[in-house]
């Protein structure tokens, strides 16, 4: 098993006793990317008011090239960063009919940045959304292809559901439903388990970041945007104009690839972070494949040792020899919060969505820290 806490030596030494079992939320960062978000600082110093060719150039084109070598998309030019992915619904949103409102078809275990944002939509009557049951998920896609029969503006999917850990392993069918522009949501799987949008990469857009599994924190969200889909949006910023060179435009211009969804300025340490991590991964030979297989044998060793711990696996919403799953396991208890609380008191770290408790696993824990957990759990079962 791989034992990579040397490279996590300065998040893990923070706090020694802490056991983190939450990399779907806030993944630790590793060594590497405090010196790349000091470089980041070092070159708006030494370049002032050149960092912008810099940063938009070598570093954004480095990002964008290990997107698309994860994603296995061709082309790294429709990759286009934001801060965060709320940015990125708004201006998909913004690129819908406007004369009525756009027919939204989605699941009901979609994120907040999207759940929230339809809903308040949905209170003035602005957008007309259908949503079909996210469980079981294995049936989530054929939901989903029988209701986009009726025709809709924009399809709306998680590729990992975040309140389940659930995946949907055949994008293809989902591309293929329906003449709707199509966005998966793949903030729990990109770096969680491979990712390979080469069938749909001019079909579908695609969106991420690096706050979790890329373990790049915060400020390096992706979209991966098709050629020939939702051109326009409204709600636009003024780096969106760059390349814009097309001829024969009229009104605001746009670039062609994936800038069309840029906004403006922002702070280009989270794309410093993201390339270091990615270098980082690449120098160890490591890939999605690797972080996954590495997350699963801690789950099942953790699954091994639960009947000693006071929780019930048949409480787990994905059953564990299902392998259409991420990176962490979410127990459906009536006790979730308590449970939650119990784990704090005795230093572990784990989070929960409602009745939903989930414990995450990543590369930065081996087989000591799963026992290390198992150990303490005897103590707190209710």
């Amino acid at each position: 098993m791989l034992d990579l806490r040397p490279h996590f030596s300065l998040t893990l030494g923070a706090a020694p006793e802490r056991l983190h079992f939450a990399a779907h939320s806030h993944h630790p960062r590793p060594d590497v990317t405090r010196a790349a978000h000091l470089a980041a600082w070092d070159d708006a110093a030494r370049l002032l008011d050149g960092k912008w060719g810099h940063v938009l150039g070598p570093v954004w084109q480095a990002a964008q090239r290990h997107v698309a070598r994860h994603c296995r998309l061709p082309d790294p030019a429709t990759v286009v960063f934001a801060p965060n992915t709320q940015e990125f619904v708004v201006r998909l949103l913004s690129a819908l009919p406007a004369r009525r409102p756009p027919r939204i078809l989605t699941t009901d275990g979609e994120f907040h940045s999207l759940a929230r944002q339809l809903a308040r939509l949905e209170e003035e009557g602005l957008v007309a959304v259908t949503r079909v049951p996210s469980e079981p998920a294995r049936d989530c896609i054929p939901r989903l292809a029988e209701a986009a029969r009726a025709g809709f503006d924009l399809i709306w999917a998680s590729e990992v559901f975040f309140t389940s850990g659930a995946a949907l392993t055949d994008l293809p069918s989902l591309a293929a439903a329906g003449e709707a522009a199509l966005v998966i949501d793949g903030y729990h799987a990109f770096m969680a388990r491979p990712v390979d949008l080469s069938a749909i990469a001019d079909r579908a857009f695609y969106l991420a970041g690096g706050y979790k599994y890329a373990m790049a924190g915060e400020g390096a969200c992706f979209l991966h945007c098709p050629p020939g889909w939702l051109m326009r949006p409204r709600s636009t910023g003024w780096y969106a104009g760059f390349g814009a060179l097309a001829e024969g435009q009229s009104g605001v211009p746009y670039a062609e690839d994936g800038w069309r969804f840029m906004g403006s300025t922002f702070d280009a340490s989270g794309l410093y972070r993201l390339n270091a991590v990615m270098d980082w991964l690449a120098g160890l030979g490591l890939d999605a494949a690797a972080i996954h297989a590495h997350a699963h044998a801690l789950q099942a060793r953790f699954l091994a040792g639960l009947p000693r711990a006071g929780l019930d696996p048949a409480r787990l919403v994905v059953a564990p020899d299902d392998p259409a799953r991420g990176n962490f396991l979410a127990f459906d208890l009536e006790d979730a919060e308590g449970w939650q609380a119990r784990l704090a008191a005795a230093g572990i770290v784990t989070d929960r969505r409602g009745r939903r408790l989930r414990f995450g696993f990543g590369l930065y824990q081996t087989g000591e820290e799963v026992d290390r957990m198992l150990d303490r759990l005897q103590t707190l079962a209710p």
